[in-house]
């Protein structure tokens, strides 16, 4: 029996109609598996997991017609087939070259849109990575944001015991909700104007909880804190509007094909030693290694580095509540400038620590979050425009996700990655995914070739800068007065 078609949430109708030849908005993950699962239990799994549970996946979006707003409505000869690729690659060489030969099996369906008529999704099962396999999915951004995607792919998964689960941690970018960013209750459950009141009202609370938290305080300290929170919001504003992104040797015109790179699993206690020497989060630890990788590379082509500025998705789902049926889009966005023209790794890290600690008390996620909810209501070309205003701001968008810490099974295989780039748009040319995952770290490039060629030269840059900053982790921590820390500097 076909369901009623439901309203599209305003965020989700953003992202549906920001669609465009050079940046599709579409997320891309990607599963690596050990070995070879039954590939009949996989579909099981898919089906079960992710199909039954969540109805948006054997749904596709209605255009609008007179004064209706877009819609949710079921495929009536949905299919599984129709969204499942089965290949088989060479399984032939090193390590380096089995991520090579899927990388560039990834590239090839990068550029291609999805069919309108059909659900906006599908998955890709490789054989032959190397001994092993993966899982490719291709989402539609209008269906959910990368975090809830991300906990609908772990949900496949299972622990050693056989146990399903989501078990997704918090982003290491969550830290930055020091103020509610809990979307609020109430309202029309994240459609139409409900969802632009429910993003005004949680600029509101976020102001609201700030006052509150002065009234606790004595009058002299409330006095100064008050002016403080005022000129952050000042500021806060104030670059939103008028930052720039300077001129780069990564920025320009974006064009249809993109190129993908990953990192080999990286450890973790190296890289956090690194970040106990300047009291620094590995999140700050990961992103200064990035501003290395970007030094090096604008370096090395000739061009004066500079501060780079990315776009970094803050959730603002309950990550202790199961995620809604109907999924949608749920996050705001901070603008994140790389400490990319510094020329050293400490210089880098401490500013990279600084610039989050000012984000994470900062008010810019929540006012982001009401920007999108509204920007959802606008005429089709208006929205293009204010979205094109904010997004050339940036070279693109910059994910980090704590996966499990526990190795977890697909279809009884183990999983040794996972990966996952959120698209970019207007002139995005360069978005970074950094994945923890099983005590390890992965970092996945994503490069416009038009503008960024050679993926290969920024990965091996930001290679040599993580080993750098594990040495320099070592040898803080084998000094004779143990770890040392020294304050932040802006």
């Amino acid at each position: 029996m076909a369901r009623p078609p439901r309203p599209m949430g305003s965020a989700d109708v953003l992202w549906l109609n920001m669609d465009r030849p050079t940046n599709l908005m579409v997320i891309v993950s990607v599963v690596l598996l050990e070995s070879r699962p039954d590939w009949d239990r996989v579909l099981d799994v898919v089906r079960e997991r992710i199909i039954e549970p969540y109805p948006v996946f054997s749904q596709r979006a209605s255009r609008p017609q007179g004064l209706s707003g877009h819609r949710w409505e079921d495929d009536p000869d949905f299919d599984l087939a129709r969204h499942v690729t089965r290949v088989t690659l060479s399984g032939e060489g090193t390590a380096a070259e089995a991520d090579a030969e899927l990388q560039a099996y990834v590239e090839e369906h990068l550029p291609r849109p999805f069919d309108r008529s059909r659900p906006l999704w599908e998955v890709h099962l490789v054989d032959g990575h190397g001994a092993g396999a993966a899982l490719v999915f291709r989402i539609h951004h209008a269906l959910a944001d990368g975090i809830a995607l991300t906990r609908v792919l772990l949900g496949l998964t299972e622990d050693a015991e056989g146990r399903p689960g989501d078990l997704v941690g918090p982003p290491a970018t969550t830290d930055l909700a020091t103020l509610p960013l809990a979307p609020p209750s109430g309202g029309d459950g994240g459609t139409g104007q409900g969802v632009a009141a429910s993003g005004l009202r949680l600029a509101r609370a976020t102001t609201r909880s700030g006052w509150e938290r002065l009234r606790s305080k004595g009058a002299r300290a409330a006095v100064a804190d008050a002016a403080g929170l005022t000129l952050r919001t000042g500021q806060v504003v104030s670059d939103l509007l008028l930052t720039t992104n300077p001129r780069s040797a990564v920025g320009g015109v974006p064009g249809h094909r993109k190129r993908l790179v990953w990192t080999e699993p990286l450890p973790l206690p190296g890289l956090k030693q690194a970040g106990r020497l300047v009291g620094a989060t590995l999140n700050d630890v990961l992103l200064s290694a990035v501003a290395g990788a970007l030094h090096t590379y604008q370096d090395g082509r000739g061009h004066a580095p500079v501060d780079l500025v990315t776009m970094v998705p803050v959730n603002v789902r309950p990550l202790d509540e199961p995620l809604p049926r109907e999924l949608g889009n749920r996050f705001a966005l901070v603008f994140l400038r790389f400490p990319s023209r510094d020329a050293t790794p400490l210089g880098r890290l401490v500013l990279s620590k600084a610039r989050m600690d000012w984000l994470k008390a900062s008010p810019e996620a929540a006012l982001t979050f009401a920007l999108i909810s509204v920007i959802g209501r606008f005429p089709a070309e208006l929205e293009r425009r204010v979205v094109d205003f904010f997004a050339d701001k940036a070279i693109g968008v910059t994910t980090n996700v704590a996966g499990p810490r526990e190795v977890r099974y697909l279809g009884g295989v183990a999983v040794t990655g996972v990966l996952g780039w959120v698209p970019g748009s207007g002139r995005h040319t360069l978005g970074f995914c950094i994945v923890t995952y099983a005590d390890a770290v992965r970092i996945g490039i994503m490069a416009d070739e038009s503008v960024v060629p050679d993926p290969e030269s920024l990965l091996a840059a930001l290679e040599d800068e993580l080993a750098l900053l594990v040495r320099i982790g070592e040898a803080g921590s084998a000094g004779p007065t143990g770890p040392r820390r020294r304050p932040a500097q802006s």
